[in-house]
Order: structure tokens, then C-alpha cells, then sequence
């Protein structure tokens, strides 16, 4: 396939952004004292259980486990049992004083709400970080660690997975080979949420479980009672009132569905259309239902317009959550499946990788979800007799002049729509370098490697955009944001909400922002 203007145009516009040695563009780090590729770094975690707990499995393979905490003893007992050698903390700041000497890294995976202090006491510290999505509750705060990364010379990575597959990568340079033409729509959902929303009052106050700090857990929060919504023992969909799982809807603690899936939904997009590098004219919630005066609503749709960037058109972004199915959108054939595809269960017996029956590039196996496209696989599960499960409702679909493009949940299974255009389809020739795995992209970083696929000079942009649509949840009419002044300048009370409030002891030094 011959490259076109077009194509090596887009290959270049992403070079600032994602250039072919790797991410980031920074020079090797080994200068600044990083450890050989060939020695183990010793990993901390700030959050041991639940999306910490796998997080720290993606490191164990190769790396040491050092020091762990959590304030809940019951949701980290599994990852203590573990690793019972790792001495375990509740509070943070006196594991990175008595432990500081001997960690090279910190996993961050606490409520979105804590994630900017505990990472910048790491960064303070020259501890490189990974800190799980959506990186932060406010854009202030998105600015603030992407500051200091550059101003302590730590490696970071954002936890949005499917920055890390193949399909990620595929979709982009589909897009810039000009195959479905100038996209100037995108649509993207998720079923989110699956904790409680859009309630309207809060429980009596319960006693604190005795596995469990509360004041650690609230941290910058301010103060309130604990209460465990009537249950005296966690459900299997979220637990107590707040927490362990519950926080995400709330405003305080949490950035609701949007916050939980866009970072890795909307990730195929940001990266082909570099919706990061675009100014975004206006954010409106042009739906939503199940309101509340402290979380956010039971679903929603959002609707960002972007600029024009190089000789992409302007373009037109909707998010949709609290969906049961994917959403009907104009164009899309009927009987298509756009977004995940179904799968067929494996039969009894039968070894090898399961879920959507597609094929699992080689080198994202580890602990990078997702799964490329293949015909032949495509048609087996066309024709199957067995009856299909159909996954729940995530993905995105490009609109072009030219045709379509959908992706899944975390872009794997890449494909044209209509899917039948894929039967003689040749991908494009790769243009990106291709991750070994998210965390593995990452621990190459604090090595002193290329810096990871979504560090914070990635991903901290990437959120800023994806954050002004949580605020337009909360608030009515159409949003217009100055990122030089990082303003919104039609609503006073919406720009409150760009930088947090900190309870006293919890807040930390800010970093200059050029």
C-alpha cells in the first residue's frame, strides 16, 4: 500500500504527540540515575485492593513489592496475604517517610479524589508513579501533576489500558491512511454505572467497621459522617454507601461514568483525532436523567465540539452512559454490531484464549486487554449455532464522508463498518511503535526507557477535555472553556469547580504551571 500525503501528513502531526521511538519524546532517563533494564524495581502501592490489587499483579511478575497501604483492611487483606513481607500502611505519608528510601515506584489506585495528593507526595520524593484513570477529579489538579513530572524527572503513566493495544493503533492509522475520509462525528458509550446514582438522600450515620480509617479514606474531603447505607456487610455491587465501590458517583469523591470509561473508551479517539491538541468551542450535557444535588445523575449524554486541527475538519463528540444497549445512530446498516462484539462460549474442554474469539496480538498479553480483528474468526461467529452473549455496551464509532470505523471497549477489534469491507482489507502499515503492555510500558520508563504511552504529557491533556464534561453534568446550557487562562468564562459557578477544595493537612505544594 502506497503511503499518501495525506497519511504521512497525520504521521507527522502525531509526532509531537506519539513519536515512532515511543511516547512523549523525552530522552532516555537512564542520565538521571534510573535503574538497568536488567534490575527489578521496587514497587509501593497506595490503594492494595480492587483495581489496586490488579495493578500490583501486573507488576509482581517482574518487579519487587515493597511496602503496601490501604485505610481498609478487609478490601487489602487478599494482596496482604500475598505479599506478607511488604510492611503495610493505612496512611501514605508515613509509609513514603519510613519506607522512602527503599521504593522506586507507587501505584496510585485510591477514589479519584485522592489521587493528586498521593501522587505528588511521590513525585516530591522522586518516586515515579503510576496513577490509575481518570488520573484526577479537576483540571487544576490534571495540570498540577503533569507540572511535576517534568519538575521531579519522574517516569508516570496514566491507568487507561487500552492506550497500550494494537486496536488503538490500528484505529488511528486507519484514520489517517483516509480510508473513512474527514470524521467529523464521533459516538462513544459505555453502561456505566453500575453502582448507585441519582440518589436523593443519604442514610443515618453507622459505626466505622473497624477495618477501616475513615478520616484517611475521606482525606481532602471534607468531613462527614460514615454510614453504611443499611448493610452491615459490603454487597457484591459496590458495598457500603460510599465505599469500597460506591465513591465513583459520588461529586466529591468520584467523576461518575464519564470519569470511570472515557479515558479508556474515548482513548481510540483521542489518539487518531488528537482531541487533545484541539480547542474545545463548547461541553453541554444535552440529557440526563435521575439528577441529584450530590452524584451524578443514573445516565447521561454529552456532547463536546472541537475545533479544527491541521486539515481535519471540525468535529462533534457525543458520550453516552446508563445505556442497556448500544445506541441506534444514523448510518450504522441495521443487524451491524457496532462497538464489542458478542461472543460464543468456548466448548467444554477447549483451551485458549476466550472472550470475543478474536485474535490476541502478540507481546498485549500482558495485563493490556483486547483483541484484534480477523475475518475468518468474524465469520465463525456469524454462523454460529451456539446463542451469542453479548457483552455489555461499550465502544465508539468514527463517522467519516467516506465510511465508518467502531472499536470496543478499550479499541480492540478495530474494524470498518459495514464489517463485511474487512473480508480483503489490508491494515495500513503500522506507523506507531507498538506497547509490550501497559505496566510493562510503563516499569520500561523507570528504567529509563522511552517514556510510557500515557504519561502525564499525554494523558494530563486527554483528561483536562474529558473533565469539562463532568462539570457540565452539573450544570445547565452549553460550557466555553479558555485552556491558556484555564477558564470557563459563560458560567462563574461551573469554573469554581476546575481546582478542588483540600481539608487542612491534606494538601500539597503547587507547582508553577508554564
Amino acid at each position: 500500500m502506497e503511503v499518501s500525503r495525506r497519511y504521512f501528513f497525520y504521521g507527522t502531526l502525531l509526532a509531537g504527540a506519539v513519536p515512532t521511538r515511543g511516547f512523549g519524546g523525552a530522552a532516555s532517563l537512564r542520565s538521571m540515575g534510573y535503574k538497568s533494564p536488567n534490575e527489578k524495581l521496587n514497587f509501593a502501592a497506595i490503594g492494595s485492593g480492587g483495581q489496586g490489587a490488579s495493578n500490583i499483579s501486573a507488576a509482581a511478575p517482574t518487579e519487587n513489592i515493597v511496602a503496601l497501604c490501604d485505610v481498609d483492611d478487609r478490601r487489602a487483606a487478599n494482596t496482604f496475604n500475598r505479599f506478607p513481607n511488604a510492611p503495610r500502611y493505612r496512611d501514605f505519608r508515613q509509609m513514603l517517610d519510613k519506607e522512602g528510601r527503599n521504593i522506586d515506584a507507587v501505584i496510585v489506585a485510591t477514589p479519584d479524589h485522592m489521587h493528586a495528593t498521593a501522587a505528588m507526595w511521590c513525585m516530591e520524593r522522586g518516586k515515579s508513579v503510576y496513577v490509575q484513570k481518570p488520573l484526577v477529579r479537576t483540571i487544576w489538579e490534571a495540570r498540577q501533576l503533569r507540572e511535576a513530572a517534568a519538575k521531579y524527572k519522574v517516569a508516570t503513566q496514566m491507568g487507561n489500558q487500552g492506550y497500550s493495544n494494537e486496536g488503538t493503533r490500528q484505529c488511528a492509522e486507519i484514520v489517517w491512511s483516509g480510508e473513512i475520509g474527514n470524521v467529523t462525528e464521533v459516538h462513544a458509550w459505555s453502561d456505566r454505572p453500575m453502582w448507585p446514582q441519582g440518589l436523593t438522600e443519604i442514610p443515618k450515620e453507622d459505626p466505622v467497621p473497624s477495618t477501616l480509617d475513615w478520616d484517611l479514606w475521606l482525606g481532602v474531603a471534607e468531613k462527614r459522617p460514615f454510614t453504611a447505607g443499611g448493610k452491615t456487610e459490603p454487597d457484591r455491587n459496590g458495598g457500603f454507601f460510599y465505599q469500597p465501590f460506591n465513591w465513583r458517583g459520588f461529586y466529591d469523591f468520584g467523576c461518575g461514568a464519564l470519569g470511570d470509561m472515557a479515558c479508556h473508551i474515548l482513548g481510540a479517539p483521542n489518539m487518531a483525532l488528537h482531541l487533545s491538541r484541539r480547542k474545545v468551542v463548547g461541553v453541554e450535557c444535552v440529557k440526563k436523567e435521575g439528577v441529584s444535588s450530590f452524584m451524578f445523575p443514573k445516565s447521561s449524554v454529552i456532547r463536546f465540539d472541537f475545533a479544527p486541527y491541521g486539515d481535519m475538519p471540525a468535529l462533534k463528540v457525543f458520550w453516552y452512559d446508563g445505556l442497556q444497549k448500544s445506541p441506534e445512530i444514523p448510518g450504522v446498516p441495521e443487524g451491524e454490531w457496532i462497538g464489542d462484539l458478542p461472543y460464543a462460549p468456548r466448548p467444554a474442554g477447549q483451551s485458549g484464549p476466550g472472550g470475543y474469539g478474536m485474535t490476541r496480538p502478540a507481546g498485549n498479553e500482558f495485563h493490556s486487554p483486547g483483541r484484534v480483528f480477523n475475518w475468518d474468526d468474524y465469520q465463525a461467529l456469524k454462523n454460529s449455532t451456539t446463542p451469542l452473549r453479548f457483552p455489555k455496551p461499550d465502544g465508539s464509532l468514527f463517522i467519516g464522508d467516506k465510511g465508518m470505523l467502531t472499536t470496543g471497549t478499550y479499541g480492540e477489534m478495530t474494524r470498518l463498518i459495514p464489517t463485511g469491507k474487512m473480508k480483503d482489507y489490508r491494515m495500513p502499515p503500522p506507523l506507531l511503535t507498538r506497547s509490550p503492555g501497559h505496566m510493562r510500558d510503563f516499569i520500561r520508563a523507570c528504567k529509563g526507557g522511552d517514556p510510557a504511552c500515557s504519561n502525564f504529557d499525554v494523558s494530563a491533556p486527554f483528561v483536562e477535555w474529558m473533565l469539562l464534561g463532568v462539570i457540565a453534568l452539573r450544570h445547565e446550557g452549553k460550557l466555553e472553556y479558555d485552556p491558556d487562562k484555564m477558564k470557563i468564562t459563560n458560567n462563574s459557578e461551573a469554573n469554581k469547580l476546575l481546582k478542588p477544595a483540600f481539608r487542612k493537612g491534606w494538601d500539597f505544594h503547587a507547582v508553577k504551571v508554564s
